[in-house]
């Protein structure tokens, strides 16, 4: 089992990074070991770290009469009863709780707090679904198998189906030895822990304990050797049983061909169009990912509890479309249409997938929102890919003018280490494709059943500039949502000239070549710039 492989699965399933230092553009750091507290919420200049300078933000603001924004976050439900979120849940005035009725006509019965395009009728959920790649090698598979050579050549399609088969037979295949690889490894931590407990007479061990001896024993020096490169590797038993159950779950849905979860929703999954299909339980079954993310927009900053979010004053409108697995393009069209036809004003999107085989249905609902002055903002994606090499899902570029929509950020993720390491390690970034970074490390936010943990991704660089354009929305409400957008890009604290890691690669590179503005998003310098604008908000800024 090779170290780095093992760091990869840390990674994955427990987001743990190296430790770093950071500088920032007016000063060194280097004593900084570990994330300070809610420090995506400091300031570069007074406490060396990329944060989004919240406080003096507020600070800025003092007297000024702040009004209520609608978020929308599609996500993978949200747990609304949150002590930390309940307070700030939207709430469709038009709909009354529970009495089976379409009450305000929007075609959607109970939406009291948004909908679940995850659900069936009579209240059952989708939890897991299978990766794009795997619904696409189905679908391909079962029109060009039975085709005669030639009909199979002679179609513009065939290159297509060659290269998803290339890729899923691959993937699953190197999936399935790094599976058999940890799990060999796991069964031999596990017979090593129970080993050096009893050698040592210990309930617990740290790093320091397995060092301070030596035995002429070879199985204890063997066992110990399993136990060091797991601690070098930032692996503990509760993180590799989140490992077995990372591979696991991609292998047993994500990637097998004959899993399909669509059964439960009841909807025509050849119809990309249909809409009339969920429930209204937002919360699901699989709801940390949308809690989390609701936390960092909007936690109440007023109830002495928890967390604070990064807006004050924000209502979250709950869309249920992202399960454990890929979305579908049907759900995320549906998802932000309910979203613009009911009263949002932003819609934070974190998640993203390779492929995208229904793109137009999106496309078009992205205009849609573009035509109503809704401003979408969509987190990069986690692969340490340049997104304009290999595309990431939905995106703002619409295929069938060739143009970007105008209501759209695309967000990639910094550390708060700073210096070489100011770009996460695994986040995707792309010189015109991503627009803007922002903190999305060790991020500390609402967790369901009253609980608070941390996460790390691009979804949550995402939801810190949501919280940031509502901010902005919620004091200077005459800005239009891609004034909001352009205050956001133009008011970005500028490491353009940094020298930093290129993630997934041995290189650098200056930060200014991993999206357009090689900067990262900062309250304080952008409700400054919205002050200024305010008067004259028609003639601001580049479109």
């Amino acid at each position: 089992m090779h170290r780095l492989f093992l760091f990869l699965v840390a990674s994955i399933v427990s987001g743990n990074v190296n430790a770093g230092h950071f500088s920032s553009n007016s000063g060194d750091n280097d004593s900084l070991k570990t994330a300070p507290t809610s420090w995506w919420m400091l300031d570069p200049d007074s406490d060396q770290v990329p944060g989004v300078s919240t406080d003096k933000a507020y600070e800025f603001l003092k007297g000024r009469t702040s009004h209520t924004v609608i978020v929308a976050v599609i996500d993978s439900g949200i747990d609304i009863d949150h002590e930390d979120l309940k307070e700030v849940i939207w709430i469709n005035s038009g709909e009354i709780a529970g009495n089976g009725i379409d009450d305000d006509n929007n075609g959607y019965v109970d939406d009291v707090h948004g909908w679940n395009f995850l659900g069936g009728k009579n209240g059952d959920n989708i939890e897991f679904d299978s990766y794009e790649l795997t619904r696409e090698y189905v679908r391909l598979q079962g029109k060009y198998q039975d085709l005669p050579e030639a009909q199979q050549l002679a179609d513009d399609e065939w290159d297509y189906y060659n290269k998803i088969q290339k890729e899923y037979n691959s993937t699953v295949e190197k999936m399935e030895g790094q599976y058999a690889g940890f799990r060999e490894f796991y069964q031999q931590y596990k017979k090593a822990d129970r080993l050096l407990k009893a050698y040592i007479d210990l309930e617990t061990l740290t790093k320091e304990d397995l060092t301070s001896w030596d035995s002429p024993d070879d199985k204890i020096i063997l066992a110990r050797d399993i136990m060091l490169t797991a601690f070098d590797n930032g692996l503990d038993s509760s993180q590799m049983e989140q490992g077995i159950k990372y591979f696991t779950t991609a292998l047993n849905y994500g990637y097998n061909q004959e899993f399909n979860p669509r059964d439960v929703i009841g909807d025509d999954v050849h119809d990309p169009y249909e809409k009339s299909y969920g429930n209204s339980d937002v919360k699901g079954n699989f709801s940390f990912h949308g809690t989390h993310v609701a936390g960092i927009i909007a936690a109440s900053r007023m109830n002495d509890t928890g967390i604070s979010g990064i807006a004050d004053n924000v209502r979250i409108m709950v869309i249920r479309a992202v399960p454990n697995g890929d979305e579908r393009d049907k759900d995320v069209a549906n998802a932000i249409i309910y979203a613009v036809e009911n009263g949002a004003q932003i819609i934070n999107m974190s998640f993203g997938k390779r492929f995208s085989p229904d793109k137009e249905v999106v496309d078009k609902a992205v205009k849609y929102a573009e035509s109503k002055g809704v401003l979408l903002i969509h987190a990069a994606g986690n692969s340490s890919h340049d997104t304009q090499e290999v595309k990431n899902y939905p995106q703002k570029n619409i295929s069938s003018t060739g143009t970007n929509v105008n209501n759209w950020l695309e967000v990639g993720a910094v550390s708060w280490k700073g210096k070489q390491d100011l770009v996460a390690s695994f986040s995707n970034y792309g010189k015109t494709s991503v627009d803007i970074f922002a903190p999305g490390v060790d991020i500390l936010s609402t967790a369901p059943d009253q609980d608070y943990q941390k996460a790390s991704g691009t979804s949550m660089a995402a939801p810190v500039t949501t919280g940031v354009a509502a901010l902005i929305m919620s004091y200077f409400p005459g800005l239009s949502g891609v004034e909001v957008k352009n205050i956001i890009l133009k008011s970005a604290v500028s490491y353009r000239s940094q020298k930093v890691n290129i993630p997934g690669k041995d290189d650098q590179a200056k930060f200014g070549q991993l999206s357009q503005t090689g900067g990262v998003v900062n309250a304080y310098e952008a409700v400054k710039l919205a002050q200024k604008s305010r008067p004259k908000s028609k003639k601001l800024l580049r479109e």
